[in-house]
């Protein structure tokens, strides 16, 4: 079963995305303000999910934050600045 989402824009829009690009929307509409890292959720190809969003006319932006460790160096936290509503549309599974 591929994962879905629909989600309403400002403009009273609605689009539907599937597969990774669900799964990483959702992760970021629950983040909220606060936004996420791809050291919070792993996962392979995070920049092109976002990319792919980002076509679809979602504002998603990317700040960098310092991190240490073995590896020390900089990561991305992706934010949704474009404020969406989840909507549940049943069959959409």
């Amino acid at each position: 079963m591929t994962d879905k989402i629909r989600i309403k824009l400002p403009d009273g829009s609605l689009q539907t995305f599937a597969g990774r690009e669900a799964w990483t929307l959702r992760h970021l509409v629950n983040a909220g303000p606060r936004g996420l890292t791809t050291i919070d959720h792993p996962a392979p190809r995070w920049s092109h999910y976002v990319y792919k969003l980002r076509k679809a006319g979602l504002v998603i932006s990317t700040g960098y934050e310092a991190h240490r460790g073995d590896f020390p160096g900089t990561h991305g936290r992706y934010r949704l600045e474009t404020a969406v509503e989840v909507v549940p549309v049943e069959g959409l599974s």
